[in-house]
């Protein structure tokens, strides 16, 4: 009789243990925001480059399933700055990437943890969500850094807002 009131006690105190664990509020990685500027290895300008009628897809494509905006290839930069401002020494770096058909190695400024599960296409193409909502006005920016949270009670108040699925399962599944 011990040993089962010791086994059904652990059990109780295991489950309170577990229960009250579950309710402490969640916290997510520190974010500062506006974080600092990030440094590239080649200066930009996205404010230069999009008052010149570029948009954001013209150089972020979304290939395959959608998940990824990629960076675009030094070719296609190529294409305009083989005759524009080729004497700059910024543009002189990428040239030197393009002939060794190397990609830029940029810096991240927007980095999702592991386990979020973010579709780039699904919100820009089928939510219809200008990309500004996440990242802010890069239209206005020289240099780019982190001016809008990614925490997940961001995403979560976006959802909400736009009666979009906010289950755990939409952004945290093993897709």
């Amino acid at each position: 009789m011990t040993s089962l009131w010791r086994s059904r006690s652990s059990l109780l105190i295991f489950t309170v243990l577990v229960l009250a664990a579950q309710q402490q509020e969640y916290k997510g990685k520190e974010e500062k925001v506006p974080g600092d500027p990030v440094t590239q290895p080649i200066a930009y300008s996205h404010k230069t480059h999009l008052a010149q009628g570029l948009k954001c897809a013209n150089c972020h494509t979304m290939l395959g399933d959608g998940f990824a905006a990629t960076y675009p290839k030094e070719s296609t930069c190529m294409g305009c700055h083989a005759t524009v401002k080729k004497e700059s020494p910024e543009i002189q770096k990428l040239a030197a990437f393009a002939a060794k058909k190397e990609p830029v190695p940029w810096a991240r400024v927007y980095q999702l943890p592991d386990i979020v599960w973010f579709n780039h296409s699904l919100h820009v193409k089928v939510a219809k969500t200008e990309c500004s909502v996440c990242h802010g006005e890069v239209e206005k920016r020289d240099v780019l850094y982190q001016e809008k949270s990614l925490s997940m009670a961001t995403c979560m108040s976006c959802h909400a807002k736009h009666q979009a699925p906010n289950g755990c399962d939409v952004c945290h599944a093993s897709q």
